[in-house]
This record gives C-alpha cells, structure tokens and sequence, in this order.
C-alpha cells in the first residue's frame, strides 16, 4: 500500500518531513514554499488516492496562487503535531 492511499499515514510522513527540516534549521516561509511546490507537483501529476486527497486536490484546482500558498501553509500547520517521533 502506498503512503498516499492512507490518510493518518500520509499526515505522520509529512509530519516526519516537518520536524526533520525544523530540526535542521529551515524556517517557517521556505517550509511554506516547499509545501505550496509538493501541493502543486502532487495535483498536477498524482491521481488522489483517497477522499480527504480528493478534496484538498479539488480545491487546489480552483484556487488561485495565493489561495494555493495558503492551503498549503494550512497543511504545514495540519501536520505539525504529527509525526512518527511524536508523543
């Protein structure tokens, strides 16, 4: 199974993802932008593996690029207490 097709796991990997780069230093508006690049690769070039993908990939597809920079900030916050190292 893919880490897409499930949602809880999809959210502890870009969690993982998030606390790595926190811990090397990287700060909040390049994490930003590197999430608003992942959103725009995932919604032009995978097929949503499940409905809340479904969703933020239907979004994604109407919204302009500012509204894009901010699901994507969104998602950031989403995951920060997320992660397999997590309490």
């Amino acid at each position: 199974m893919s880490i897409l097709e499930n949602w809880h796991q999809w959210k502890d990997f870009l969690g993982d993802r998030l606390n790595q780069a926190e811990q090397q230093g990287m700060d909040k508006e390049t994490i930003n932008d590197l999430a608003y690049q992942v959103g725009d690769y995932l919604a032009k070039q995978v097929d949503p593996k499940n409905e809340q993908e479904r969703v933020l990939a239907d979004l994604w597809s109407v919204a302009s690029p500012e509204e894009q920079h901010a699901i994507a900030s969104i998602m950031v916050k989403l995951v920060e207490n997320n992660g397999t190292n997590q309490s």
